[in-house]
């Protein structure tokens, strides 16, 4: 059995990990690379795999960098089928379709205000995208179904819940060569517990040969989610009292509801006043309607918060949920105080673009980063204290007061992921991925001091092993 790293490897996009077997060949995950501008589109346009030899993909979740090259797969000859949750599937959908329209638009943008550096393709298109969602087969976490999953002959799989967001999953796949049966388990990206909302990430008690475990926060210890909690709050009585406007760039699927949940809870504690309160995304939106069609994957928490009042988590007096680009564009010259919370997390793309381009020069505004920033993306400069940045071809000037909360991290922190490690029985050996060096090589080392005898592997792009 063979096992190629094509992505999130000493990176933390891009989620790509092939295994071929004496059955056929299978992909866990179909992510795009983000990030440095040039070296992400070089690595999407440039698709690494034979997409026509592959038989599945088992997709972890939703986010676009585990999911958002699954149209440029099924373009490339791909007639499997793509095994995920419901949820994951139902959420899917508006994660590629957004991707696609944001692509086209930034092409037309670009066509329109920069031609001379044209032409511009975008790496897919809406129709691509509904193309792609017919190989969707939405299967259960093993919890609900109690049963293997046929995969390839002699190869199945089961997913259990992470706990990282709405319908994501870890996935354990048995495979039988001759006369040997090998496990191997891919975390995805699991959850950091407790959150709001989400139950916490199982713990496999199996035997497991090898591990590919994520190693996103592999050097950080989090705080607890009340240390969020509080410094929201803070934030949010501290912006009233100057008339300030908060922008909050956010994942539109996964941190955009868990703000919105403890935006909730402190109104209902009175920890904060009335406030008005934008989601600018037409993809959060409809994530959000997800999220009440699949209250199955909620955890005791929401019902205790919520449900003994009577109330829908992700709505209360204040919340607007905003569609148009027109509404949009109101919002740049609308008087504070109020909140903004617009895709994309690390200000990669999306409307939050917009907004920092009308907003992040004024010292009375507020930027809130509330997750983690990759190399080379916008909000990882902005985090760092760079000023000017470059923003929809424009330089200006950082002075709005940035903040950043890490304890809203939907990821596991290194304790977390050794426990994780721990609870499998038989593992030889394990994969570090989703991770900068740096973050790797510190779990590597943790790894290492309290699993002896288990072989700990940062594999680099590319590289391929025999397991």
């Amino acid at each position: 059995m063979k096992l190629t790293f094509f992505g999130a490897a000493q990176n933390v996009t891009g989620s790509k990990h092939l295994v071929e077997t004496q059955a056929g060949s299978f992909l866990f995950d179909c992510g795009l690379h983000q990030g440095k501008r040039k070296e992400a589109e070089y690595l999407n346009k440039h698709f690494p795999i034979n997409a026509a030899m592959l038989d599945s993909v088992l997709l972890s979740h939703a986010h676009a960098d585990h999911c958002g090259m699954l149209p440029v797969l099924v373009r490339s000859g791909f007639k499997g089928k793509i095994y995920a949750t419901g949820a994951t599937t139902d959420i899917a959908k508006y994660i590629l379709e957004d991707s696609a329209k944001i692509q086209e638009q930034d092409c037309d943008f670009l066509t329109r205000h920069i031609p001379e550096k044209g032409p511009y393709t975008p790496l897919y298109t809406v129709e691509d995208v509904e193309k792609t969602l017919p190989f969707f087969s939405p299967t259960p976490y093993f919890s609900i179904s109690k049963s293997w999953t046929p995969l390839q002959a002699d190869v199945r799989f089961k997913f259990y819940d992470a706990g990282h967001i709405l319908g994501s999953a870890t996935t354990l796949v048995e495979i039988h060569e001759g006369q040997e049966t090998k496990t191997i388990l891919y975390s995805g990206d699991l959850g950091h517990s407790p959150a709001p909302l989400l139950r916490n990430p199982e713990l496999i008690e199996e035997q497991v040969d090898t591990l590919i475990l994520e190693a996103t926060y592999g050097n950080r210890l989090h705080d607890p989610v009340q240390v969020a909690e509080n410094k929201l709050a803070d934030i949010v009585n501290e912006a009233i009292e100057k008339k300030s406007k908060i922008f909050v760039p956010a994942f539109a699927l996964g941190r955009t509801q868990e703000i919105i949940y403890i935006l909730h809870k402190l109104h209902n504690e009175n920890r904060i006043p009335h406030l008005k309160i934008f989601v600018d995304s037409p993809l959060s939106t409809s994530i959000s309607e997800v999220f009440s069609k699949h209250t199955e994957d909620y955890d005791e928490e929401t019902w205790q918060d919520f449900g003994s009042l009577g109330q829908v988590p992700l709505e209360f007096p204040g919340l607007e949920y905003v569609s148009s680009i027109e509404d949009s564009k109101k919002l740049n010259t609308m008087q504070g105080p109020f909140m903004v919370i617009a895709a994309s997390g690390m200000m990669e793309g999306g409307r939050i673009r917009h907004h920092l381009a009308h907003n992040i020069s004024d010292p009375n505004n507020y930027l809130l980063i509330t997750g983690y920033q990759a190399i080379h993306t916008l909000g990882r400069k902005i985090h760092h204290g760079e000023s000017p940045v470059k923003i929809l071809e424009h330089w200006y000037d950082v002075r709005a007061k940035v903040i950043t909360i890490n304890e809203f991290s939907a990821h596991a922190d290194r304790n977390q992921l050794l426990t994780f490690a721990q609870s499998l029985k038989g593992l030889k050996k394990i994969f570090l991925v989703h991770c900068e060096p740096r973050e790797g090589e510190s779990l590597k080392s943790l790894l290492i001091s309290k699993m002896p005898g288990v072989e700990i592997v940062i594999p680099a792009l590319k590289e391929s092993y025999t397991i």
